[in-house]
Parts: C-alpha cells; sequence; structure tokens
C-alpha cells in the first residue's frame, strides 16, 4: 500500500497542529490534530479490508487471438476484469505487451472497474515487427480509495504467449499431379564394387582376392570361402540453377514462387552437405548469370550456397502467361514439317519456312536466360552433374530444352517447377478456371518428365493444391 499526495498533506496538517498545540497550549489545536490521524487510520483500515476482497474476489484475463504470427503480423489482444462481488474501490487494470512488440499508448490497453461495478473488458491491436517468442506480462491491478488517500498495486491475469515467424512458405507440397513425394531428390547410385559401407553381393573366392575381404560367417556356412563386396560411395556433383526473373516475384509476401523454390532448394543444399557432394549454385536474372559459387565440398560452401539463395530476389517485372507460351520444340516442328512436306496447298507453303527454320529457334533460345546460362555452365563443368532447375511454368519451351540440354550433358535433371496458377496474389477466386489451368500444367510436366533423364515436380503450397483438386474432383 502507498500514501498518495492527498494523505500526505493530511498527515502533515495533524502534524501541524499537534505542534501549534503544543507551541501555543492550545488543546482545541491537539484535538484536530487527533481528528485527522484518527480519520487517517480509519480510511486506512478501510481500504485495507477492501483491496483483500479485491485480491479475493478479482479475476483477470488476457488472451489473444493467435499464439503463432508472421513478422510484421498482427493479433487482437482481449483484457478483461470480473468480481465476483461489488467493492467501493476502483480498479484500473492494465495490459503490458512485451517489449519487442508494438502496442497501442497506455490508456488504450487500460479498463476501471467503477466502484460499485463488477466486470468490464478490452480489445487491442498488438504488432510483432521482430521474429522471436514474446510472454506479456501479468496486467498490473492498481486500486485507490475513494478519498484518493492510499493507492496499491499487484499483478493479476494470465500471461499468454506468441511466437512471431519469419514470412516462409509453409505446407510445401512437392509432388506429381497433386501426390506429394518424399525423396524428390537424393541418395547415390554406383555401379563398382569396392571398399565401403553398403553391402552389394557375395561371390566365391578366386585367386587375387585379398583375404580381407573374406566373409567368413558365409564361408563357414557354405563350406568354400567366401568373399563380401561392398557398393563404393562416389560424390555427387549438383548443380541448382535458380530462376529470379520477375515472375518469380509473384505470390504473397514471404510466399512467392521464388520463396517456395528456395525451401526446396536449401534442402537440396543440406542434404548435399550430409553426404559431402559437390554442390555449386547459380542464380539467373533477365540479363543472364547474377550469382554464381563453383562446385565445392568445403564446409564455408555449403554456407555460402545457403548465403546465396537466401539473398537472391526477384529481379523485374513479372511478365508472361504459359498459356500464351510457344510450347512446341524443335523436333515437334521438324516432324510437322515433314508431315507437309508433300503438301502444295497455299497454307503449307505459308507455315513450312517457320517450320523449318529449326537453327533460328535455337539461336533465339541461346538468347534466353535460363538456357543461356546451363549452356555456358555445362561447358565448364565436369561431365556427370546432376542438374537441378528451379522454375516457374511461365517460359516453358525455354525451360523444356534447358533441361533436354542438361539430361544429354549430365547425369541427370530434376526439374522443381510452381504452378503460376496457384500463386495468385488475389487467392483462387475462380476454382473451376484454376483447375483448367492446373491440368494444362500438369501435362507440361508430364511432357517434362517424358523426357529421357528428366524428372520433374511440382511445388506449390499444399492447402491451394487440394482446393484446386477437390474442386476438380466435384466438377467431375
Amino acid at each position: 500500500m502507498d500514501l498518495t499526495r492527498r494523505s500526505w498533506v493530511l498527515a502533515a496538517t495533524g502534524l501541524t497542529l499537534a505542534a501549534l498545540a503544543v507551541l501555543f497550549a492550545r488543546s482545541q489545536l491537539l484535538y484536530g490534530a487527533a481528528a485527522v490521524g484518527a480519520f487517517l487510520m480509519y480510511r486506512q483500515l478501510r481500504y485495507l479490508d477492501a483491496v483483500r476482497m479485491v485480491g479475493d474476489t478479482l479475476a483477470v484475463e488476457q488472451s489473444v487471438t493467435s499464439n503463432h504470427v508472421d513478422t510484421d503480423g498482427e493479433t487482437v489482444v482481449t483484457l478483461s476484469a470480473r468480481l465476483s462481488r461489488p467493492t467501493p474501490l476502483g480498479v484500473t487494470v492494465t495490459a503490458i505487451p512485451p517489449l519487442f512488440a508494438d502496442g497501442p499508448a497506455m490508456e488504450e490497453r487500460t479498463i476501471h472497474i467503477e466502484a460499485g461495478d463488477r466486470s468490464t473488458e478490452t480489445t487491442f491491436d498488438v504488432n510483432w515487427p521482430v521474429v522471436g517468442r514474446g510472454t506479456f506480462s501479468a496486467p498490473q491491478v492498481t486500486t485507490e480509495d475513494r478519498f484518493g488517500l492510499f493507492r496499491s498495486a499487484f499483478e493479476r491475469g494470465t500471461e499468454p504467449t506468441v511466437t512471431v515467424d519469419p514470412r516462409i512458405p509453409r505446407n510445401v507440397h512437392i509432388g506429381e499431379g497433386g501426390t506429394q513425394v518424399t525423396a524428390a531428390f537424393g541418395g547415390h547410385r554406383s555401379d563398382r564394387h569396392g571398399r565401403g559401407i553398403d553391402p552389394a553381393e557375395l561371390r566365391q573366392y578366386v585367386p587375387g582376392d585379398s583375404v580381407s575381404n573374406i566373409d567368413w560367417k558365409a564361408t563357414a556356412r557354405l563350406d568354400y570361402p567366401h568373399v563380401r563386396e561392398y557398393e563404393v560411395e562416389t560424390d555427387q556433383q549438383t548443380i541448382l540453377f535458380v530462376d529470379q526473373r520477375g515472375s518469380m516475384g509473384v505470390g504473397s509476401e514471404g510466399r512467392t514462387k521464388l520463396d517456395y523454390l528456395r525451401e526446396v532448394a536449401l534442402t537440396v543444399v543440406g542434404n548435399a552437405q550430409r553426404l559431402s557432394d559437390p554442390l555449386g549454385v547459380a542464380g539467373i536474372g533477365p540479363e543472364g548469370t547474377t550469382r554464381w559459387n563453383s562446385p565445392s565440398t568445403d564446409p564455408a560452401a555449403y554456407d555460402a550456397a545457403r548465403t546465396t539463395l537466401h539473398d537472391l530476389e526477384a529481379i523485374g517485372t513479372p511478365d508472361g502467361d504459359p498459356s500464351d507460351e510457344h510450347t512446341h520444340s524443335v523436333s515437334a516442328s521438324r516432324r510437322k514439317a515433314t508431315l507437309l512436306a508433300g503438301d502444295g496447298s497455299q497454307f503449307s507453303s505459308r507455315i513450312r519456312p517457320f517450320l523449318d527454320d529449326a537453327s533460328g529457334y535455337v539461336q533465339q533460345l541461346a538468347a534466353e536466360p535460363l538456357f543461356e546460362t546451363v549452356r555456358t555452365r555445362l561447358t565448364q563443368l565436369s561431365s556427370g552433374s546432376w542438374i537441378l532447375l528451379f522454375a516457374d511454368d511461365t517460359a516453358r519451351a525455354e525451360l523444356r530444352e534447358a533441361a533436354k540440354l542438361g539430361a544429354n550433358e549430365g547425369a541427370g535433371v530434376v526439374v522443381f517447377m510452381t504452378p503460376s496458377v496457384l500463386f495468385e496474389r488475389d487467392g483462387l477466386v475462380d476454382l473451376d478456371t484454376a483447375y483448367d489451368e492446373y491440368v494444362d500444367f500438369e501435362e507440361f510436366r508430364r511432357e517434362l518428365s517424358r523426357i529421357d533423364g528428366v524428372s520433374a515436380f511440382e511445388v506449390a503450397p499444399s492447402d491451394r493444391i487440394e482446393a484446386v483438386l477437390t474442386a476438380g474432383r466435384r466438377r467431375r
């Protein structure tokens, strides 16, 4: 309990009257001092009884709409106070957010229970600009008697905790035709036998085999010396080509196409580090290669790859529409040209030059950043590298030919591709139209997967892809 300024003034008045009574030998002044002291004592006892009752009957609760929020997100806080029976005291309750949260002014997060009332509540917004975990302090309860002579403060109520997450993709789906896959890339394959840890085969001993390779348990069981061979572990050089052109920035903040593909790429980096595989990263913008990390197994190289991936941002404005993209390959154009070879119609004579000009098509692709970066880097790398392409479905012809080129020059190609229809900022407004566009995307993904040495997977928010597929099933 604290004395207010008003009580100190009264106490000083009583002491002054007592001093004057002694100084001037006036008993009337002494009676006045005694009256002031008695009044203060009476009010103090009444106040202490009322405070005990408040402490026994007051229930304070503060709650938040969500215990998890993204950076710069908001939560609505509800602060309520309730007395089981009225008291003659005024009760004030103030919420205290964590220090790193941006809350309103004290007046907006304070409630008052007037004397004779029993409950009240308020709501206010709290912004969370910093990643971390914050706990609200217990609300501070302040009481004051009706004459303003005494005041006390104590803490009472719940202490909710809010976890502030960075704005990153959630529920990342990697799959084929809406079906989730658990291992889109990883693991080693080897056709060579020798020293290793994975058993490959058991065979009879032949002269020249090392005695240390004899499997004595198998020899005792089979009555003839047998040698156990193991699969040799091989390094798998992996190159990540990440498209960061304007269309990769489509999506809500922190959950763009590039953000989703970045999460997959970071997983690949972790897998390569675990297996000590050489890893390289290339960023690709509108003008060509923006970042290049040469393949390396140095521990610092994996951290550098992560830093590069985190630093990549979409460059330029989104443009291009998958439905307008010319998707015919060189081989398809040549097949059609052959079919029209014997056709003497006016239509055939007009269209044949466009189908025959395969060299012009190749020159056009050579000017495209993704295709040109893959081609250039493959000429600088040793053969047998795994090529991982991270892109959307906007530049389909370029992506197809880049995948073919990588399959021809490397050990294989894995394409991680985001369907543009699932990243519209306004959400999936028309599910039927979205389903048709997703079907078109899926046909293109299957076309990529049919190329020898190429595997193609979709990367998207799992909730949106499920909504589109549900709409398709309902329509059928």
